[in-house]
C-alpha cells in the first residue's frame, strides 16, 4: 500500500508539462485562462489531447451520459407517489399540475444550463458546482443562502431514499409471505433491518471519488428506473380493466374518505392537496445537481447545448411516464390509492413481478443516492483539503491493488466522513420513517430556491436583463408564483408529519 500525494493531473503551460504538487490547488475552482472561441473549439492548438480549457482532464459525458445522469435523478422515489398526489388533487387539477411543473423545470433547467460558463457560453470561466454559478452570477451572502438549501436538500434526499428502498424491500419479503400463506399472515415487519442494509451497500458505494467515475451506475439505475415504472404501469392497467372502468373524480379525494390516516376532514382534505404538491414537486427535482452533472460534458458543441437536449428529452420522457403511472395508478385504487404504488397494491398476483419491479427500485436508489450525494461530498472534502491542506488524514491517498479491479485510490478522511454521513442518513430515516411526508418536505424545501428563484436571479444577471422589462417582470411573476405554491407544499406536508407523528413510536413502525 502505497501513500502519494493528492494533486490535480499535470497542465500544459506554454507548451511544457507543469506538474502541480500543492495540495492547495485540490478542488478548487482555479483562475482559468481566457481562451478564444476557435481556441474553445480546438484545444489542442493550447492544450494537450488529455486536458479541458481548465487545465483539468478532459470530459467525456455526452448527451446520453447526461440524459441518463438526469433521468436517474428526476425517475427516483417521487414516480410512486404521484398516484396519491393525483388522488388528492382529482382528475382535472392532478394531471394539469404535473404538467404545470414540467414546464417550469424545463423552462428554469435551461436558464441554469446557461449559468455553467461565467461571460461567454463557450468561452467563459467554468463554474463546477451550483454555488460556484451563484458566487460568479450572484455573489453575496446568497452563495451562502444556496449552500445552505441545496446541501440540506441533498440530505433530505438521502433519506428519502433510504425510507423508500426500506419499503421496497419489504414489500418483497411481503409479497413471498402473503403469498405462502394464502393471504392468512398478514406479514407485518420492522423496516429498521431494511434501513441498515441499504446503509451498508451505499457505506460501499460512497467511496466511488467523485461523479465522473458513476456514469456507469446512472445508466444501470436509470434502466431500472424504466423497469420498475413500466411494471407501476401495467399493473395499474391490468387493476384498470379488472374493476371495469376508472376510479376517481373531478375534485380528488371525497370528504368523509377513511384511509390508514382516519376519516378525511375538510381540513385534511386541504393538507393533503397542499402535501401533493411537494409530492410533484419532488418528483421533478434535480436542478440542485444540474451543474454537476453539465460539468462531466465534452465540448464542442458547448456544454450547455448539450445540456438542453439532454433535459428536453430526459423532462418530456419522464412527464410521459409520470402521467402514466400517476393516471393509471389513481385510475385503478381512486381515493384509496397508495401513497407508493408498488408496496400498496391490494393484490400480491403476479408477486414475482412485483418482487422484480421492487428489486428495480431498490438498484435505482442505490444509484440516485450516489448522484444527489457526490456533490455534496465533493463540497466537504474541498473544504476540508483547503482547511488542513498539510494534514496526510485529510489529503494522502493510498495506493490499494484491488483482484480484477486495478488500483483504488484510498482516502482515510473520504472513508470515514462519507460512512458517518451514511449512518447519520439511516439512523434519521429509521426515526421518521413517513415515506409521502418526507417526500412532501423535501419537494417544497428545495423546490422553489434551487429550480426557479437562483436560475431566474442569475439568468437576468448574467443577460443584463433591464429592470421593469417586460421579461424581467415575467421571470419575477413566475418565481413569486412558484413561492406561493412552495409554501402551500410545506405547510401541508408538515401538518401530515404532525398527523403522522401523533400514532408514532421511535424505531417500532411496522408495515
Amino acid at each position: 500500500m502505497l501513500q502519494r500525494s493528492r494533486t490535480l493531473p499535470s497542465r500544459i503551460h506554454h507548451g511544457a508539462v507543469e506538474e502541480r504538487h500543492d495540495i492547495r490547488h485540490y478542488l478548487q475552482v482555479e483562475v482559468q485562462p481566457k481562451v478564444t472561441e476557435s481556441e474553445a473549439i480546438n484545444p489542442q492548438s493550447s492544450y494537450s489531447k488529455c486536458f479541458d480549457d481548465d487545465g483539468r482532464l478532459k470530459r467525456t459525458g455526452n448527451f446520453w451520459t447526461s440524459a441518463s445522469h438526469i433521468i436517474t435523478a428526476v425517475i427516483g422515489s417521487g414516480v410512486l407517489s404521484l398516484a396519491w398526489a393525483i388522488a388528492q388533487l382529482g382528475w382535472v387539477a392532478g394531471p394539469s399540475v404535473l404538467l404545470l411543473f414540467a414546464l417550469v423545470n424545463l423552462y428554469t433547467s435551461n436558464l441554469l444550463a446557461m449559468c455553467y460558463r461565467s461571460g461567454d457560453p463557450v468561452t467563459g470561466q467554468r463554474n463546477y458546482t451550483y454555488m460556484d454559478a451563484i458566487k460568479a452570477n450572484l455573489g453575496g451572502r446568497k452563495v451562502m443562502l444556496c449552500g445552505l438549501v441545496q446541501y440540506f436538500n441533498l440530505f433530505g434526499v438521502a433519506i428519502g431514499y433510504t425510507i423508500a428502498s426500506s419499503v421496497s424491500m419489504m414489500a418483497i419479503k411481503r409479497s413471498n409471505c402473503y403469498h405462502k400463506s394464502g393471504g392468512k399472515d398478514p406479514c407485518h415487519m420492522s423496516s429498521n433491518g431494511y434501513m441498515i442494509t441499504f446503509g451498508i451497500i451505499e457505506v460501499i458505494f460512497s467511496q466511488i471519488p467523485d461523479f465522473n467515475q458513476v456514469w456507469w451506475l446512472s445508466i444501470v439505475a436509470a434502466i431500472m428506473s424504466f423497469t420498475y415504472s413500466s411494471v407501476g404501469l401495467g399493473l395499474g392497467i391490468g387493476k384498470v380493466v379488472g374493476n371495469g372502468g376508472f376510479k376517481g373524480s373531478l375534485l380528488g379525494i371525497s370528504i368523509g374518505t377513511v384511509t390508514h390516516a382516519g376519516t378525511v376532514t375538510p381540513t385534511q382534505k386541504m393538507w393533503r392537496s397542499m402535501q401533493a404538491l411537494g409530492a410533484i414537486a419532488f418528483a421533478y427535482s434535480y436542478s440542485l445537481v444540474l451543474i454537476e452533472i453539465q460539468d462531466t460534458i465534452r465540448s464542442p458543441p458547448a456544454e450547455h447545448k448539450t445540456m438542453k437536449k439532454a433535459t428536453v428529452f430526459s423532462i418530456a420522457l419522464t412527464t410521459v411516464f409520470y402521467l402514466f403511472c400517476g393516471c393509471f395508478g389513481y385510475a385503478a385504487f381512486g381515493d384509496l390509492a397508495p401513497g407508493n404504488l408498488l408496496t400498496g397494491f391490494g393484490f400480491y398476483k403476479p408477486y414475482w413481478l412485483l418482487d422484480i419491479a421492487n428489486v428495480a427500485i431498490v438498484v435505482h436508489l442505490v444509484g440516485a443516492f450516489q448522484v444527489y450525494c457526490q456533490p455534496l461530498f465533493a463540497f466537504v472534502e474541498k473544504w476540508s483539503a483547503q482547511r488542513w491542506p498539510k494534514r496526510d488524514f485529510v489529503t494522502a491517498e493510498y495506493d490499494i491493488p484491488i483482484p480484477f479491479y486495478g488500483v483504488y485510490q484510498l482516502n482515510l478522511f473520504r472513508l470515514v466522513w462519507r460512512t458517518i454521513f451514511v449512518m447519520i442518513t439511516t439512523l434519521i430515516s429509521m426515526l421518521l420513517p413517513f415515506f409521502n411526508d418526507v417526500v412532501g418536505i423535501l419537494g417544497a424545501f428545495g423546490f422553489w430556491p434551487l429550480t426557479v428563484y437562483f436560475p431566474v436571479e442569475m439568468y437576468i444577471a448574467q443577460q443584463k436583463i433591464g429592470k421593469w422589462s417586460s421579461r424581467w417582470v415575467g421571470l419575477k411573476m413566475l418565481s413569486i408564483s412558484c413561492l406561493l405554491v412552495t409554501i402551500a407544499a410545506a405547510v401541508g406536508s408538515v401538518a401530515g408529519v404532525v398527523l403522522d407523528l401523533k400514532t408514532y413510536k421511535p424505531f417500532k413502525t411496522s408495515y
